[in-house]
């Protein structure tokens, strides 16, 4: 957060982090990929065709799975995904908060050193923040 500072709001990303630990999950452990992201969902003729990288993949919580809704999906795309899951608040609270460390820490790795990349994950923390308000 202190390598942010001044260009990101990190009060917000705290409460978005702070929320999701609160958000426990209490369900029984599923299957989860862990790193759903553009670049490990092969699309051929327009449909999904792979998933790949399976590095991260486990046992537990599939709320980090959850992470694609502000990556790969916008507004109303955005909304009807999360209709047809139909996972609970706290869910989705996990999801933010997933997503929300994920964009600080490669942010701060790249902010000064790789803008393309940097911008990217500005661009999705600035989606799960303006997300976060509205919920």
């Amino acid at each position: 957060m202190a390598a942010l500072d001044g260009h990101v709001d990190t009060a917000h990303a705290t409460a978005i982090w702070d929320e999701a630990l609160a958000a426990q999950w209490t369900g029984e452990p599923v299957w989860f990929h862990g790193d759903i992201a553009e670049g490990n969902l092969l699309v051929s003729g327009g449909e999904l065709s792979a998933v790949i990288d399976f590095g991260t993949s486990g046992i537990g919580d599939p709320a980090c799975d959850l992470v694609m809704a502000w990556g790969l999906f916008t507004g109303d795309s955005r909304t009807a995904f999360r209709r047809v899951l139909g996972q609970d608040e706290g869910a989705w609270a996990r999801a933010r908060g997933w997503l929300t460390w994920k964009s600080l820490l490669v942010l701060a790795d790249t902010i000064h050193s790789d803008p393309v990349r940097a911008e990217s994950h500005r661009r999705v923390l600035t989606e799960v923040m303006a997300d976060h308000r509205r919920c």
